[in-house]
């Protein structure tokens, strides 16, 4: 949507729409740092607030307006949207970012895309899988996420974690570059001629889109141009199949407002004989209205093509702004042409519980009663079919979160003589009307006549017991009911974690203590034992988890444990303990000082009646002990009296594999152990030292920088990190240095999100470097201010990964 002018634009906008100016208050948004990227600055919530979607997705918290980069990926849905986290209006644009794994249960995700962490204008765009590494931007064993964003041009950010984390192609420079004000370029798939096609509005020379293709996502070709008048920003162009055929395949050209086209596409131009677009949407298509700038998935496994769009009126206390429901689209033949049908997505059902049906009634304004007057409902589905061949009502229809008094916060009304629905035209089909009504906390949307007829709406319903009545009615006579169905709609919310990243198997629920999301992973507080568990269980097993203590006592993890908790626990204890427990009993306790605000890697081990416990990385565990008292249960986490944020609670041996040393401490940044190995978050420079040292040697790993500045190997340093490091720098350069001194540097592109080999050898005062696997050193120095001391890594201004670390 337009953003160039204030940053109270929008909020303004819906404002007036609801004939009223009230100004929201908003804290200026921030940009961030790689320091604390990906951020999730977001407040607890239960989502259970007075307006608040029960089955419409709202950001947790802030503003959000249009969707971005719809995707299906590695399983997973994504939806990315325009945000300012900071705030309940709109600036300083972020992409904001959710997941579900069925379109109908989201759960909210850090920030995407990040000011200052990603460079440019990150307005609104689109996003793809890139499913054949035709970019060759995959690392892993992923598909690589791809979105697009920028104004007056395009820039590429990728992700290869599945979205947990993205890049920025080329430094974020454009790849395509367009001299005219332009926005919103949305990519898909040309399956006729296997290549890329993009979609991006501007106004040269007035509204229109122009079409790029690309063969790999990155390098783009200019194809065509296509005006309108009506083509103003966030288009969306896509093929569906007429009337199901496959053979009868047509393309869709679509506007923010939610006007459409119906053309063919030849891979080059796009072209269409009508001579005005339709109205896919008949709610107020205009931005902060109900109804603007839809995105369609790409991706999705079974073909459909679905769609979201923005819904600017719905607001509360710490939210702006909602999604619509997702709907599938089809094209269907109609007597005036082709047009397109909106259907919400069959996964709705999942939210279903009390189900009530009528069948062959009358519904007569001369008659009291109501067949709806003991339905007392919140969030709910109506569907009705009403036969009005023979009907003398001037009107029927619904009135909603009605009141004994008479009153209802919303009707959906039929006018028979003007064959009209909420005042939108809708002919009787075969002398039938057929409706079928969302009814959220804030939202109301209305479909009929196989879906051609769809109308998107924000509502502020009253949850009061007292106004959850549901009246049909009919006046100035009668109409015949062939059939109605109410179907109870359950919340959509708090069935995933947010940013506890895990391999265990939910739902997760708590036994004890109140437990949050928190950027850091899963925070708790208690005023004893809490204990956080997960569904899986196990018996024998390698299990581990970061865990930071605040005020808590204590914190650990905890395994073969009831749905209570009862089982055993490895814990760290700030008296200056590592403990082994279980209900009743101190197994076995090794002293360490452990102190507030750091964190811990736990590992524990499981063989039979056997446990063994490491801390930080050792080599060797510091606890190996016997008990025979609990063979399997759930695996989990326990916090004791205060608080703690655990992260990374994994089954399994991955994670962080170096050379044998005693233990690993931090100094600077914080460092955890991931799936992927070890990952540090510095704003400056931060180091993770082993207690293992060296004189001459050969030492080598797996570097990448996630984001930010650079990342290496340290060694012989001492405890604060003061030593040597080779490094790699994403300003392209491979670096060996000390504090104060640039020894060398040897100028190589270094991509972030890219993993690079580097291997370091010592012989008293030469010092050479090896990059990616080369025959030859990059770097041949002398130096001879540090003749030995510890190996770590270490971190600058960057998010960053290193494993696989050896010395020899």
């Amino acid at each position: 949507m337009r953003r160039r002018v204030g940053a109270l634009f929008v909020a303004l906008l819906t404002s007036l729409a609801a004939g009223l100016v009230v100004l929201v208050p908003s804290a200026p948004a921030a940009a961030g740092t790689t320091g604390d990227y990906p951020e999730f600055p977001y407040p607890t919530t239960t989502y259970s607030e007075p307006l608040r979607g029960q089955f419409h997705f709202s950001s947790q918290s802030g503003w959000m307006n249009d969707p971005n980069g719809l995707v299906y990926a590695n399983g997973v849905y994504h939806f990315f949207y325009q945000h300012n986290p900071h705030g309940l209006a709109w600036d300083t644009m972020h992409w904001g970012h959710a997941t579900s794994p069925d379109l109908v249960h989201w759960t909210q995700k850090p920030i995407a895309l990040e000011p200052d962490v990603h460079p440019g204008t990150l307005f609104s765009g689109g996003g793809v899988v890139d499913k054949d590494n035709t970019s060759g931007l995959k690392t892993g064993a992923l598909d690589p996420i791809v979105v697009f964003s920028n104004t007056d041009g395009v820039s590429v950010f990728y992700s290869n974690d599945n979205g947990q984390t993205f890049q920025a192609y080329d430094k974020g420079r454009k790849q395509i570059r367009i001299p005219d004000e332009s926005r919103d370029p949305k990519v898909f798939w040309d399956a006729a001629r296997h290549r890329w096609a993009m979609v991006v509005w501007s106004n040269e020379g007035g509204n229109g889109v122009s079409i790029y293709t690309s063969p790999n996502l990155l390098k783009w070709t200019f194809a065509s141009r296509f005006k309108a008048p009506w083509l103003f920003e966030c288009p969306d162009m896509y093929p569906l199949a007429l009337d199901g055929k496959s053979d009868g395949q047509r393309w869709v050209l679509t506007s923010a407002s939610s006007q459409y086209v119906v053309g063919s596409f030849d891979g080059t131009t796009f072209s269409t004989d009508w001579t005005g677009p339709q109205q896919m949407d008949l709610g107020t298509t205009y931005a902060g209205g109900s109804f603007y700038a839809a995105q369609t998935f790409t991706g999705t496994p079974d073909g459909r093509t679905v769609q979201m769009a923005w819904q600017g009126g719905n607001r509360g206390s710490t939210w702006t702004g909602n999604a619509t429901f997702p709907v599938s689209l089809a094209l269907v033949s109609t007597a005036d042409g082709p047009r397109i049908t909106r259907t919400p997505v069959a996964e709705l059902a999942s939210l279903a519980s009390e189900t009530r049906s009528w069948k062959n009634e009358t519904v007569d304004a001369g008659k009291t009663g109501n067949l709806f007057g003991d339905v007392k409902a919140d969030t709910y589905e109506i569907t009705a079919q009403f036969d009005v061949k023979g009907a003398s009502a001037d009107r029927f229809g619904f009135d909603l979160h009605a009141r004994a008094d008479g009153t209802a916060d919303r009707s959906v009304v039929y006018d028979t003589k003007a064959q009209t629905l909420q005042g939108k035209p809708l002919k009787p089909v075969n002398g039938k009307v057929t409706m079928r009504l969302l009814v959220d906390r804030g939202q109301l949307e209305t479909f009929a006549d196989g879906g051609r007829y769809s109308l998107s709406d924000n509502a502020d319903f009253d949850s009061a017991a007292d106004s959850q009545g549901i009246r049909l009615f009919a006046a100035g006579g009668k109409v015949k009911l062939d059939s109605a169905t109410f179907t109870r709609l359950n919340t959509s919310w708090g069935t995933d974690q947010s940013t506890l990243l895990s391999n265990l198997k939910g739902p997760w629920h708590a036994a004890g203590g109140a437990w949050s999301d928190a950027g850091a992973g899963k925070r708790a507080t208690t005023s004893g034992d809490g204990f956080y568990l997960s569904a899986q269980s196990g018996g024998d097993a390698v299990y581990q988890g970061d865990i930071s203590l605040d005020t808590a006592h204590a914190g650990g993890l905890t395994f073969r444990a009831n749905a209570a908790g009862a089982g055993y626990t490895a814990t760290l204890d700030t008296s200056g303990v590592v403990k082994l427990w279980r209900p009743g009993k101190d197994i076995a306790v090794h002293t360490a000082p452990i102190s507030a605000g750091r964190t811990y890697h736990l590992k524990v081990r499981t063989d039979g009646s056997r446990i063994r416990v490491w801390l930080d990385n050792a080599t060797d565990p510091v606890i190996d002990a016997t008990d025979t008292t609990y063979t399997s249960g759930l695996f989990g986490v326990n916090v004791y009296n205060g608080t703690a944020t655990v992260q990374n609670l994994n089954t399994g041996t991955a994670g962080f594999s170096s050379f044998p040393a005693g233990s690993w401490t931090p100094h600077g940044g914080n460092w955890t152990v991931t799936l992927a190995g070890l990952r540090g978050a510095s704003v400056q420079n931060g180091f993770y030292l082993s207690d293992r040292a060296g004189t001459d040697f050969t030492y080598e790993g797996d570097l990448s920088v996630t984001n930010g500045t650079a990342t290496g190997l340290t060694f012989r340093a001492n405890a604060g990190g003061a030593g040597y490091t080779a490094n790699i720098d994403t300003s392209g350069v491979v670096k060996l240095w000390r504090p104060g001194k640039d020894i060398a540097t040897y100028a190589t592109p270094v991509v972030e999100g890219r993993t690079y080999h580097l291997k370091v050898r010592t012989d008293g005062t030469r010092i050479r470097v090896w990059f990616g696997g080369g025959a030859d050193p990059v770097i041949d120095a002398t130096d001879d201010a540090y003749p030995s001391g510890l190996f770590g890594v270490n971190g600058f201004a960057a998010n960053t990964v290193a494993q696989n670390l050896t010395v020899g």
